[in-house]
């Protein structure tokens, strides 16, 4: 199997069901996909035909005869279900043990060498919807300066503040500072900013940006760049590894930016890797428990597949995941421990199922092994599945 590109799109937060240790994590029952099915009109007819619909443990939607590619689910062999773990372990990280999280808020010896940093109060400091808590403290926070600090179930410290008190550089700096205090047992995932405007009721704009910590190791990336490959980052991918084994960022606005984005690399000449995260499914829908909002947006990214498909050329190869589950008809608005998808298209690929795989890593191995990069990522490769299934 002879490949030069590979677009690897993650749909953040699409997930097809449990995880066996999902009662652990307090998301027994939580299947994303489910939920979405049970939405008045739901069709993905693009998605059914690469299979979908066929991965073992899937009851909802109808399974195609012949499916047009390969097809399975990846468990997660690390410890958590936020966004940072998942695109590490899908790039060959695995993560033994959870980033720390903070459901009675941050500790005083945190938000005191913060406050003495940027100069500025704290208001909230607990585990908050990112639109309820804009709501509910905007206008303090104008009144005073103070800055909004708020956490979820996530490995997040995030800072909300009005673009017109702080400015969206200024608020980026501060996110800076944070990210430097929060480090050993408080080094979370992610530090994020959410600039927001206009007058009660406020929204949230889209300069939006994390600050994450850098992997503590190689992932896919660098092998890919270190052999002198391209390895483009779509959206949040970027913020997700730091920077780190990546070209320069691209990020992005919305889900339909972001496959615009896609798109348009599919026109270039690249040689490597064009990794994507499709982050509305989660931040826009997931998080809101909004399934009709979340069943729309996938039978959008469907839409689009069915006319992205016909432009890959012959040693293009294609694969769509997802990065953890955030079940929308669940009472929380977290994210969800559930299985991953995983979709595989392209020329060169026939009709396999590549049954249930122990870690998302394989993803990446099998991306790696698909360049001939010698590499000592986690997981296994399923790329000999692959060649046999077009043979």
């Amino acid at each position: 199997m002879k490949i030069r590109r590979v677009f690897l799109i993650v749909l953040d937060s699409f997930g097809v069901g449990e995880l066996p240790d999902a009662d652990l994590y307090g998301d027994a029952g939580s299947n994303t996909l489910a939920a979405c099915a049970k939405q008045p009109g739901f069709s993905v007819p693009t998605l059914q035909r690469l299979g979908l619909f066929n991965i073992e443990g899937v009851t909802c939607g109808k399974a195609a005869a012949s499916p047009a590619g390969a097809f399975g689910k990846c468990a997660e062999a690390s410890a958590g279900k936020d966004t940072t773990t998942g695109h590490w372990e899908i790039c060959g990280l695995i993560s033994k043990s959870p980033m720390p999280t903070y459901p009675d808020g941050f500790p005083p010896e945190v938000l005191s060498e913060f406050s003495r940093r940027t100069g500025r109060g704290v208001l909230c400091n607990r585990p908050y919807s990112g639109t309820k808590v804009i709501a509910d403290y905007g206008k303090q926070h104008m009144q005073t300066g103070d800055l909004i600090v708020y956490t979820s179930a996530d490995s997040v410290f995030q800072i909300a503040a009005h673009e017109d008190v702080v400015p969206v550089e200024t608020l980026y700096a501060y996110c800076r500072m944070a990210r430097e205090i929060l480090q050993g047992e408080h080094a979370v995932g992610r530090v994020i900013a959410r600039p927001f405007s206009g007058n009660w009721p406020f929204v949230r704009t889209p300069r939006r940006h994390d600050f994450s910590l850098v992997p503590p190791q190689d992932t896919l990336l660098d092998v890919l760049l270190a052999a002198g490959l391209d390895v483009i980052p779509v959206g949040k991918i970027y913020d997700i590894f730091a920077g780190k084994g990546l070209m320069q960022p691209y990020p992005t606005t919305s889900n339909a930016d972001g496959m615009a984005r896609t798109l348009t690399f599919a026109k270039t000449d690249f040689h490597g890797l064009c990794f994507t995260n499709l982050v509305d499914f989660d931040m826009v829908y997931g998080h809101r428990n909004d399934a009709p909002g979340y069943a729309a947006a996938l039978m959008a990214f469907d839409r689009w597949l069915g006319d992205f498909l016909p432009t890959l050329r012959d040693d293009d190869l294609l694969m769509i995941t997802a990065d953890h589950g955030c079940d929308p008809l669940t009472p929380s608005t977290d994210h969800s421990r559930e299985y991953i998808p995983l979709l595989v298209a392209g020329k060169q690929v026939g009709s396999v199922n590549l049954g249930i795989r122990e870690t998302y890593a394989d993803i990446g191995k099998t991306i790696a092994d698909l360049f001939g990069v010698p590499n000592h990522l986690a997981g296994t490769s399923f790329l000999q599945t692959l060649e046999e299934s077009a043979s």
